[in-house]
């Protein structure tokens, strides 16, 4: 796991971490953070300090509801060419994109919107936009573009509000929040001092290596013991106090905010980018609104948590289709279909036995 330089700073972090003798219990918002902290065992090594780590909303395929995919889903069925990521065909709805794909519509993968753009040189597209302040750029800046046969339908998402969400709910009790470092790359670090601040919790931006992680605990820590409730930029190698001010301008030029579901959680004020009114041509929800009229939601999956483990409720393996009727290959929801989903980084580091 660790370099020798590195294992001799982790043994001190750790050691810090032992004298301090807290009991705390942390929560991230970043599938790569939980890829970080499984794959290395940290949760493991991390309990033994008193601390425990859950993963929050921080998978933008996860908290993308079914609602969303099913109006994918009818735009496909209706004959427009959908394009989105491997992970976003596989969610289950009332079926998956890849089942509409089999049935003999056109829905593709991309690696990235410029392949979506690409597609629609041939044919009219419409790329299904999932992410959060870290990928909406892209979407942004090729929408400025105005590309040709090209429209978007954004399920893009802002993770301030979630966070704000989150803790307003107080369903689990929590003493600190690792933000997302990709995310902070781009927003900074002001938009978590309200939140911060309104809590009283701790707020630590980290990066995704081992230490970062143990750095990043071992600062919320010490807040806690010295009765603080500050933002911190643990990440300072990437993530500037003002963050990336280009790439927000070009956001805010493109969507605006709207209030929205998430998987799992009721409407969270201002969480949704939606496009504003003068790339209309671009919008999707506009462009075909008389074939999604009446698209409903789909009910979540009989005996799916996946909506307790996105609100930090439940660990995984506390799902009883864990590991049985619900896998990587035959996935019941959306956890254990992405790669940044809590249930899939569990099974595949740990199996359905840990």
């Amino acid at each position: 796991m660790f370099q020798l330089r590195d294992k001799r700073i982790a043994d001190e972090i750790v050691r810090k971490l032992k004298e301090m003798n807290v009991q705390l219990k942390i929560m991230h918002v970043c599938g790569t953070h939980q890829d970080t902290i499984v794959k290395h065992g940290l949760d493991s090594l991390l309990k033994e300090c008193g601390v425990q780590v859950i993963q929050g909303p921080g998978c933008p395929v996860c908290v993308t509801t079914s609602l969303e995919i099913e109006k994918g889903i009818r735009l496909a069925e209706e004959g427009v060419t959908v394009v989105s990521f491997g992970d976003m065909i596989r969610v289950p709805a009332s079926k998956t994109l890849e089942k509409v794909k089999a049935e003999g519509a056109d829905v593709r993968i991309a690696y990235s919107i410029d392949d979506a753009v690409a597609m629609a040189k041939e044919k009219e597209v419409v790329f299904l936009a999932v992410g959060f302040e870290t990928t909406a750029p892209s979407t942004a800046v090729t929408l400025l573009q105005e590309p040709e046969n090209f429209s978007v339908l954004s399920c893009h998402r802002f993770i301030p509000p979630a966070l704000d969400a989150l803790l307003g709910l107080g369903e689990v009790r929590l003493d600190g929040i690792i933000c997302p470092g990709h995310v902070s790359t781009i927003i900074g670090m002001k938009p978590y001092e309200k939140i911060a601040e309104k809590y009283r919790i701790p707020h630590v931006i980290a990066g995704f290596e081992p230490l970062d992680m143990l750095m990043g605990i071992y600062m919320i820590a010490k807040q806690v013991k010295e009765g603080r409730h500050e933002v911190e930029n643990e990440y300072v190698r990437c993530v500037k106090p003002e963050g990336n001010e280009k790439a927000v301008k070009v956001i805010n030029e493109v969507f605006e905010e709207e209030d929205a579901k998430w998987r799992g959680f009721p409407i969270i004020k201002k969480s949704k980018m939606k496009l504003r009114r003068k790339f209309e041509e671009f919008d999707a929800e506009r462009k075909y609104e008389d074939i999604l009229a009446d698209v409903e939601e789909f009910p979540e999956p009989k005996g799916c948590r996946c909506g307790e483990v996105l609100r930090g409720i439940i660990f995984p393996q506390e799902c009883e289709l864990f590991g049985k009727a619900c896998t990587p290959s035959h996935p019941v929801g959306p956890c254990m279909v992405s790669i940044e989903g809590a249930c899939n980084i569990e099974y595949r580091y740990k199996g359905k036995d840990d």
